[in-house]
């Protein structure tokens, strides 16, 4: 009875070795489209950060707004304004803040945070 429970133990410490092995290393999950919605903060930020690139190029706030609006449907520069204030709070680089700032102008969300930084009023 011992040796058939001991061989049940191996049998499952083996099985979930070859899990492991098998789930993590061998053909861990790869993500690809990717909606924005759905990427972890630190990548969320990245996007708003693109978002704010891709405006400083194009000039076009109608597709940054569109293309914020696929972080957040109902409030699309939410998260703008919140990853702007986090980095003015944190003394984040200044040409990243500066990009923010000049997006969330062009949307018309300036905050008191945002005016201040700038050295002027929202």
């Amino acid at each position: 009875m011992r040796k058939l429970l001991l061989l049940g133990l191996m049998g499952l410490a083996l099985g979930v070795a070859l899990g492991l092995l098998i789930g993590w290393v061998l053909w861990p999950v790869q993500y690809t489209n990717t909606a924005p919605a759905q990427l972890r903060q630190d990548y969320r930020n990245d996007y708003i950060l693109m978002v704010a690139a891709a405006y400083q190029v194009e000039g076009n706030p109608d597709a940054a707004r569109e293309r914020l609006a696929r972080l957040d449907p109902e409030q699309p520069t939410r998260p703008l304004v919140e990853l702007t204030e986090t980095l003015i709070a944190q003394n984040g680089r200044p040409g990243d803040i500066s990009m923010l700032i000049q997006l969330a102008e062009a949307l018309g969300v300036t905050t008191p945070a945002m005016g201040s930084y700038l050295g002027g009023a929202p």
